[in-house]
């Protein structure tokens, strides 16, 4: 018993160190260049799921508003690195978006967050092949470490 409760003091005192680094590194994520100082083209919200154990998947809906209308999308992912799970709810700007037919697509993330209960942080920056990009500031509820990269599939919904 004195074994396994060592081995789990252990275990949690990494998981603190961990969380520390990865919000230090989340306090890192620098305005990518040609972005500072323009204005948004529109905004997001987004509601996903997402489950990681080396490998992560996610999945989830959201909106886009664009010029004065809303076009509801649902969104779908891969990637690698993390353990956990958690909700995310996310909000943020849409940048390089001149046509909603640009936004569907498949977004390259670099992710760094962490979620503990309802303690949470996380920012995320998405760009697609058409060149829009996505800055979002995301909230967890669960438990979750992650660091990693994923692809995500977004799609409109009809």
């Amino acid at each position: 018993m004195q074994s396994a409760l060592s081995c789990f003091t252990r275990v949690s005192q990494f998981a603190l160190v961990a969380c520390g680094l990865i919000c230090l590194a989340a306090c890192q994520s620098d305005t990518p260049s040609g972005l500072a100082g323009r204005t948004p083209d529109g905004t997001v919200t987004m509601n996903m799921v997402q489950a990681a154990f080396i490998g992560s998947g996610s999945g989830g809906s959201g909106t886009l508003s664009f010029r004065g209308r809303s076009y509801p999308f649902s969104i779908g992912g891969a990637g690698i690195g993390g353990i956990g799970g958690s909700t995310i709810q996310a909000v943020g700007e849409v940048y390089g978006l001149d046509d909603v037919a640009r936004f569907p697509g498949t977004y390259a993330q670099g992710r760094v967050g962490f979620a503990i209960g309802t303690t949470s942080a996380g920012q995320l920056w998405l760009q697609n092949s058409n060149g829009v990009i996505l800055h979002l500031q995301a909230s967890r509820t669960g438990l979750i470490l992650s660091l990693g990269a994923d692809a995500i599939i977004i799609t409109m919904n009809r």
